[in-house]
């Protein structure tokens, strides 16, 4: 009898490959076949099961999950929650979980060109519907979840939307909310600044369209590799190079069948199109509720009152494809944002100082984008500042950043009791605080407006603030943590499981 063979981090080239090492790994992925409702009760099951992140209690940290049956559809699945545990994230990419920044940090040092293959290796499109086809409507084809019942309509959270610069023909992929807007037309929302919005302009202000290709079920690494931002990622900078850097191989592309674009060859599902330009429509034409979906601060955003659309020329797929979607403030999202972060922040601090700051947490509580822990280790006397230094590199590092809390070495920054614990009995208020007011931040902060505070002079601006937890250098002596016995705690307990 031959046994199955074991699945590791390194045999993970597509969705498929890293649910079959889920699969082998107790506690990390469930299914059902309960017939559910893509609107509203799809992501209102998960909320319970794995989503946490900033989700509304009660919540809490699980397995991803598969629903096997969805109704309205005949042969489609939806995943949701891959990503959703840091302990996850880094099994598909086989490092600790605690070391995952400096892991991506050295894959944007080596980064590996994406390839492009031959239609033979084009799994993506071994089903094909095209937007000339009779009958062809997206809302039939792919059963895009909406997170609430007040959702401006079903929504795309986890597609890699790949595009190139019309001028130079350099390409970028990132990730927006697309909301499905008709049978084959979608409207994307681009928080200012993002590289294939500029892409969109240059486009614009030519009288032309912009093709695009939104890849959506792909290798864990490609969504991680995207989420990375400038400066450490400027424009021009292929995030798919990232993903290549962290699988010590290209990423491969085909080209679509109906535009000239590039998708993920081994995707899941691929939708083709182009943004025209001039054309705008309202986020939620068709529910007038006011509001687009929750996003990562564990709001729900207002709709955009207009926003570029996507004109659907074709979808192509695998068969049995697995849709892949993601509830907009969980744990999810903060990993995806958050550990691209941390690996931003590291690189900087290190080339200024190096050897002083430990590690980085970007915090659940802030999405991944709006806190981040800093572990830093003064060694010597001069060291006292340079700490809240790195603090200020960490903003530039990353500027939607909001918070930033500095602790010792001995304290854990991924255990929020022990960074409480710091901030409780190594930080005076009056002085361990850094305002810097009236700084650009992010726009779905629903504290960043002018009628919340005097300093703000602009929507999307905040106040800056270090939180200085650290043991002033000259007192270190006075601040030693009560020191345990080091002892084989299984010589007692032989089951016992320290992560448990």
């Amino acid at each position: 009898m031959s046994l199955k063979k074991q699945v590791t981090a390194a045999d993970v080239i597509d969705l498929r490959s890293a649910l079959a090492l889920l699969e082998q790994t107790p506690g990390q992925l469930v299914t059902t076949d309960e017939p559910v409702d893509p609107r509203a009760e799809l992501s209102g099951v998960y909320r319970y099961v794995g989503a946490g992140g900033t989700v509304q209690r009660p919540t809490r940290l699980g397995p991803a999950m598969i629903f096997n049956k969805v109704k309205g559809y005949d042969d489609a699945r939806v995943l949701i929650g891959l990503l959703a545990s840091r302990k996850r994230v880094a099994l598909m990419l086989g490092c600790a979980p605690e070391s995952l920044g400096a892991f991506l940090n050295k894959a944007v040092e080596k980064p590996i060109d994406p390839i492009v293959v031959g239609p033979e290796k084009a799994l993506c499109q071994e089903v094909v519907h095209r937007a000339t086809d009779p009958g062809f409507d997206l809302r039939k084809i792919l059963p895009a979840p909406t997170n609430t019942e007040e959702d401006a309509g079903p929504y795309f959270t986890m597609g890699m939307v790949y595009a190139s610069d019309p001028e130079t023909g350099e390409s970028d992929v990132t990730i927006h909310r697309i909301c499905v807007q008709g049978r084959d037309e979608l409207s994307i929302y681009f928080v200012p600044g993002r590289h294939i919005d500029a892409f969109r302009m240059k486009a614009e202000a030519a009288g032309k369209a912009l093709p695009i290709s939104i890849s959506i079920g792909v290798d864990p690494a490609i969504e991680i590799g995207a989420c990375f931002e400038p400066p450490t990622t400027p424009l021009g900078f292929d995030e798919l190079s990232i993903a290549g850097g962290l699988r010590q191989r290209a990423v491969e592309l085909s080209d679509c069948l109906t535009v000239n674009a590039r998708g993920i060859a081994n995707a899941e599902i691929v939708i083709e199109g182009e943004i025209p330009p001039n054309v705008r429509v309202r986020e939620d034409q068709h529910t007038d509720t006011g509001k687009a979906m929750p996003e990562f601060p564990g709001y729900t955003g207002g709709a955009q009152a207009a926003i570029p659309v996507i004109k659907v020329k074709a979808i192509t797929h695998r068969r049995n494809p697995i849709m892949q979607t993601v509830i907009g403030p969980s744990e999810e999202h903060v990993n995806m944002a958050g550990i691209p972060t941390e690996a931003s922040i590291l690189a900087m601090v290190e080339r200024a100082m190096p050897g002083r700051l430990l590690n980085v947490y970007a915090h659940s509580s802030g999405g991944g984008k709006y806190l981040a822990v800093l572990q830093f280790k003064k060694q010597i006397p001069a060291d006292e500042g340079r700490h809240r230094q790195a603090a200020l590199l960490a903003f530039a590092a990353f500027s939607e950043l909001k918070h930033v809390i500095l602790v010792d070495e001995d304290v854990d920054l991924f255990d929020t009791n022990d960074v409480l614990w710091a901030m409780t009995t190594r930080f005076q208020g009056d002085v361990s605080t850094v305002f810097i007011p009236n700084v650009r931040c992010h726009p779905l902060d629903p504290s960043s407006v002018p009628e919340f505070s005097p300093s703000i002079t602009q929507a999307g601006n905040s106040c800056k603030v270090i939180f200085d937890c650290t043991v002033p250098f000259h007192l270190k002596e006075h601040f030693h943590r009560s020191r345990f016995m080091e002892v084989d705690v299984k010589r007692f307990l032989p089951d016992f499981n320290p992560e448990a």
